[in-house]
């Protein structure tokens, strides 16, 4: 057998969805990370019409010229972020506007700041890049968020880059705006870049979405379809940057992808102009499955923080066999400890289930878990 590069060595194939594969049919899932609604009708309708009107040929390498533009919109009216149709790149999924952004940038000794606990992807793109992680804590008695404090203890002369997610997997947990403002100050004071990855951005519960590049040049801005309009499995993502580091992205993007599925570019194209009357009635569903959750978990003794965004929450659970029992009654969970140090004793449950699962899934778990 032909040895295979050093480099996938430091990455192992996803224990997580090796186990959601492996779940029972009748089993209640909260540990998936994708919103369980359809895509809202008006874009299902606008992907067949492509098909009839046989638009599945290449796009552009950067996407469709109107998608862009559309998104050169949304960033201004959103995000308060001035950028144009020629630094925007669609994507396959936020994913692959993660591993381009990363391979562009990162060499091998480069210093990265990821939050711990943060999303697996992180650390495998890093690890691919050859970077070395320097985690910063996000701890439980700051509700999880990253403070630009810790940030700024970290930085040394070989930091490269730095991650943001807010809202965050695994925690759900919203950065504050002087935090982000902060953060922003100290790219521009020390040269370092900022991956933001914003795709749970609309998300969010009684709070508001700031976003670094309103505040620093050094950000390339992540964003993309699946979680807001659970376009999942149709993998359409987009970045933004200023011009000198899209080039740089373009040319992994170019070289690796070529272009975004064109079907679900004009699916994403009627996400962006279409009516959102959708995606805010997922927003309030959410929020009503949060507040149960994390009611229920309360009264259990589970320590939860009432999360502020995305679909997670990270209560405290020290039972180190609460995973495998919890699985055994019935109910799919995920160990905090696979999101990072600060993940022990921590649990991460997905509430991207109906209200009625996740009520009877708290039955099951203080029946047979809790009290069995």
């Amino acid at each position: 057998m032909i040895n295979p590069a050093s480099r996938t060595k430091l990455i192992e194939l996803s224990q997580i969805r090796k186990m959601f594969e492996a779940t029972k049919p009748d089993a209640i899932n909260l540990g998936i990370g994708e919103p369980d609604f359809d895509v809202p009708q008006n874009i299902k309708d606008a992907m067949k019409k492509s098909i009839d009107e046989n638009q599945t040929h290449y796009t552009p390498n950067k996407g469709y010229v109107e998608l862009r533009e559309e998104i050169v919109k949304k960033f201004k009216k959103d995000n308060g972020i001035a950028t144009d149709a020629e630094n925007v790149i669609v994507t396959v999924g936020a994913s692959e506007a993660l591993y381009a952004s990363t391979q562009a940038f990162i060499e091998p000794g480069d210093e990265v700041i990821l939050p711990d606990p943060s999303f697996l992807l992180y650390e495998a793109v890093l690890n691919l890049a050859g970077g070395k992680i320097i985690p910063v804590d996000c701890k439980m008695e700051n509700e999880f968020k990253l403070k630009s404090e810790d940030v700024y203890e970290k930085i040394t002369p070989k930091t490269k880059a730095i991650i943001l997610n807010s809202p965050s997997n695994p925690t759900g947990a919203v950065m504050e705006k002087e935090d982000i403002k902060a953060i922003a100050d100290l790219s521009m004071d020390h040269d370092f870049l900022i991956i933001s990855d914003e795709i749970y951005e609309k998300i969010i519960y009684d709070k508001k979405h700031y976003s670094p590049a309103k505040y620093s040049d050094n950000v390339i801005t992540i964003n993309g379809f699946s979680k807001t309009y659970a376009m999942t499995g149709l993998r359409v993502g987009y970045l933004t940057a200023n011009e000198n580091y899209t080039e740089e992205i373009f040319k992994i993007h170019q070289n690796s992808i070529a272009c975004a599925n064109s079907t679900a570019q004009k699916g994403a194209y009627e996400a962006l102009t279409g009516p959102q009357d959708e995606v805010h009635k997922m927003v309030n569903e959410f929020k009503n499955r949060r507040n149960l959750i994390v009611s229920r978990l309360n009264e259990m003794g589970y320590e939860t923080v009432n999360a502020e965004g995305a679909f997670y929450v990270f209560p405290k659970i020290e039972d180190k066999n609460f995973v495998k029992k919890a699985s055994d009654a019935g109910v799919i969970t995920v160990s905090g400890a696979a999101f990072g140090s600060n993940g022990e004793n921590h649990i991460r449950m997905s509430y991207a289930n109906s209200y009625e699962n996740i009520e009877k899934a708290m039955n099951i778990l203080e029946e047979r878990v809790v009290n069995g």
